[in-house]
């Protein structure tokens, strides 16, 4: 029952994103080249709905300011988003939940080389 919740929290995010003509901001920071290939896959997978499509976060955490920060997950510990952080968070959404969000991340078909896409769009969303 409870991928179903999911799912439909999903949708509906993305509904009112497009709705909102995509979620694009103004004062988006100009990303690589790579970095904007993360942010189209986030956006284009459904990241987007509880990410944001800017990455300031809704449901889920915030991308901006993410790589690098201490995370506090559920069980206590503190954990550094690095790259092995994100890309254990990505392909195992389950694997260490941040303390806060209530929303369970859905898993998904990424491959490697998207995964990364993202993780640069990420570090780069770091600098202020």
């Amino acid at each position: 029952m409870r991928p179903v919740v999911v799912v439909a929290l999903v949708t509906a995010g993305l509904w009112s994103l497009s709705a909102c003509g995509g979620g694009s901001s103004s004062s988006a920071p100009e990303l690589s080249e790579a970095a904007a290939e993360g942010r189209r896959i986030a956006n284009s997978n459904g990241c987007a709905a509880c990410h944001g499509s800017d990455g300031r976060g809704g449901v889920g955490p915030a991308f901006q300011g993410l790589f690098g920060a201490d995370r506090e997950l559920v069980d206590g510990s503190i954990v550094v988003a690095d790259r092995d952080y994100l890309y254990e968070s990505i392909t195992q959404p389950g694997a260490k939940l941040v303390t806060g969000y209530k929303v369970l991340m859905p898993s998904n078909e990424l491959d490697d080389d998207e995964v990364e896409s993202i993780i640069r769009y990420i570090e780069e969303l770091a600098a202020p």
